[in-house]
């Protein structure tokens, strides 16, 4: 799940820190590292959800907005161009703002791209995590956990 430079932050894969996960050696066996992910998309066996933690340089932590965008083109762009993305929700999304706090984080950027996301849509709702934390959930068929059950819903980026 990291990426190549040695500066994976496990704190940002919550994944790994799920008692159903940690307490299960089968679960365990999903937590995989990201360079799965290339000949999963090659053999078309991708998993029905992932959740990928590029490492802190890769994320825009430590490095600049360029060198994320770099790790993106390398390595989702190959996902948006497959035909296996039109049955695919992609979520790219910042846990931090740039110094605004405001709403407990400050307003972070948050792109959903698939085959079913309206093209160039843009929402005048305040979401939060936990918004995002229902829509997966929901994809998913989980009912959604604690505040994302009753978070606003994000149907509105979905073309009918």
């Amino acid at each position: 799940m990291g990426g190549s430079s040695g500066q994976y932050a496990r704190k940002h894969n919550p994944l790994s820190f799920f008692s159903d996960v940690t307490g299960s050696a089968t679960q365990q066996q999903n937590l995989v590292p990201f360079s799965q992910f290339a000949s999963d998309l090659a053999s078309g066996n991708l998993p029905s959800y992932a959740f990928v933690v590029p490492d802190l340089c890769n994320d825009a932590h430590d490095c600049s907005l360029g060198t994320a965008d770099a790790w993106l083109r390398t390595n989702i762009d190959p996902l948006v161009q497959s035909s296996a993305f039109q049955n695919t929700l992609l979520i790219v999304v910042f846990d931090e703002s740039g110094g605004d706090d405001a709403n407990g984080g400050g307003r972070v950027a948050c792109v959903l791209a698939g085959g079913k996301v309206k093209r160039g849509f843009q929402s005048t709702t305040q979401y939060q995590h936990q918004s995002l934390l229902r829509l997966a959930a929901e994809a998913l068929g989980v009912t959604p956990p604690s505040a994302a059950a009753s978070a606003p819903e994000m149907g509105e980026f979905f073309a009918p």
